[in-house]
């Protein structure tokens, strides 16, 4: 039950909805000893159409690694108006403001501030519920990295391809354009996880196990079994030298029975600081 499913989510869904659908499948308790969890690795808007990650029983544990890998989206765009959500499920206001031409599309270190109509938590609640209230949120700038921002080539006219990492909004990004917002967005790829690599209709039976999807991303360390032991038992394990170089951030630990551990460097030790065995 280890698993990292890519599911392929459809328009009008909320990524809730899909991670209460593979819970249901998953079977066991829903709550007490046993309990199987399931999360996600980053929410989708309703309107968004694309790539979810969702992980079941220990990925979850690996949960802040995959929402920290950088996301590729593609998007549509209509100038000369603006929306309350940045949207086509907004209220639009017209207004005939054309941007210049050519559009100039920042990369790199940008500062934005989130759709008030977002999940981010004001003072312990979603700023979307504050918003639907009618209150004004008054939403704090973040930092974001944007990789890659190019305009495709038509048709459809207006759309852009946009890599960046985790936390950016798309539809801020779009909005800061000039007076326009988004009218399609789809995820295509989560790191080095594509949306063309999700079955249809994904079940548990087809996730990636937890070692495949990590060794993806990640450096790994096959340990003897003596090691093995010690490292799932949390104790830190010595460096081989072919890792030395890539051991900037985790590094996967694992044996033939698949993953032991996330390990980081220490002192010319790997230190366990997630494990994946029961001690």
């Amino acid at each position: 039950m280890d698993r990292v499913l890519l599911i392929d989510k459809p328009a009008g869904k909320t990524s809730h909805d899909l991670v209460a659908a593979v819970r249901r499948t998953v079977g066991g308790p829903r709550k007490g000893p046993g309990v199987i969890r399931v999360g996600h690795a980053g929410t989708l808007d309703p309107f968004a159409t694309g790539l979810l990650i969702v992980l079941t029983g220990r990925a979850t544990k690996a949960q802040s690694l995959f929402m920290g890998l950088r996301k590729t989206y593609t998007t549509t765009a209509r100038f000369g108006a603006v929306s309350s959500t940045g949207d086509t499920e907004g209220e639009i206001t017209e207004t005939g403001v054309l941007p210049e031409r050519p559009l100039v599309l920042p990369t790199g270190l940008v500062r934005q501030r989130p759709p008030a109509y977002s999940a981010v938590k004001i003072d312990g609640e979603r700023a979307y519920a504050r918003a639907r209230r009618g209150e004004d949120v008054e939403m704090p700038e973040r930092e974001v990295t944007v990789h890659r921002f190019e305009e495709l080539p038509a048709p459809p006219a207006d759309a852009f391809a946009i890599e960046c990492s985790s936390g950016t909004y798309v539809r801020s990004l779009i909005a800061d354009l000039g007076d326009a917002y988004c009218t399609s967005l789809r995820r295509t790829a989560i790191g080095p996880f594509r949306v063309e690599d999700s079955p249809q209709h994904a079940t548990v039976e087809d996730g990636i196990p937890l070692g495949d999807a990590l060794a993806r991303f990640l450096p790994s360390v096959d340990l003897d079994p003596g090691a093995a032991a010690r490292a799932a038992s949390g104790v830190a394990v010595p460096v081989p030298a072919p890792v030395e170089d890539l051991c900037e951030g985790h590094v996967l630990l694992r044996d033939p029975d698949g993953p032991i551990a996330l390990a980081q460097p220490r002192g010319g030790l790997l230190k366990p600081v997630v494990g994946f065995r029961d001690r």
